[in-house]
């Protein structure tokens, strides 16, 4: 197994990868069973459309990005949370902005979400109320961490975003607390 090596896994992709069942089944056993933690940015909600566990590790699919890419504001919705607290409680940030199916309120701690009062919600594509951003979650006994920003390579050079992801893989390896009991009036 090289996942012993490592004690989280970073994904930031798209589509049906070449995994067979085996390695697969050592992904979800990584994290569920041998509690290590998962990351996934933006198009990682855009992965393994046939693959059910995945989206219930990572917490749903891509559904659409009707905005495209714009100014999009952002609220902090937990800005007491650790990977979030050094933000304001609202920024803007030009970006992608993805709608995420088969998204479970009950089972994540959102942390950041589309302020969708400062958006068209009735926008051509728009499918839900509310658009979650960025949330954490328990998954057995392992912890994921999911942030949809980042399609272009800018957002990446932002200091507040490249501390967001430091403290990111700091929570999901246990190294810094934070409480993901999801919140599912967010």
């Amino acid at each position: 197994k090289n996942l012993n090596y490592f004690d989280a896994v970073f994904f930031m992709t798209t589509g049906e990868l070449p995994m067979d069942d085996e390695q697969k089944a050592a992904l979800i056993s990584f994290v569920k069973d041998e509690g290590k933690g998962f990351l996934g940015a933006h198009n990682a909600t855009d992965t393994f459309y046939q693959w059910p566990e995945y989206g219930d590790m990572i917490g749903g699919y891509f559904d659409g990005h009707p905005w495209m890419t714009f100014k999009a504001p952002i609220k902090v919705d937990d800005p007491n949370f650790p990977i979030v607290k050094h933000l304001p409680p609202g920024f803007e940030i030009v970006d992608e902005i993805y709608q995420t199916k088969q998204f479970a309120p009950d089972k994540v701690r959102v942390l950041m979400s589309l302020d969708t009062s400062k958006v068209d919600m009735k926008r051509q594509g728009v499918k839900y109320n509310s658009v979650p951003i960025t949330w954490v979650k328990n998954y057995g006994k392992g912890r994921v961490f999911y942030c949809g920003l980042g399609h272009p390579p800018e957002v990446w050079a932002r200091p507040d975003i490249q501390k967001l992801w430091i403290e990111a893989v700091k929570w999901s390896m246990g190294l810094i607390p934070g409480d993901p009991t999801p919140n599912p009036s967010k």
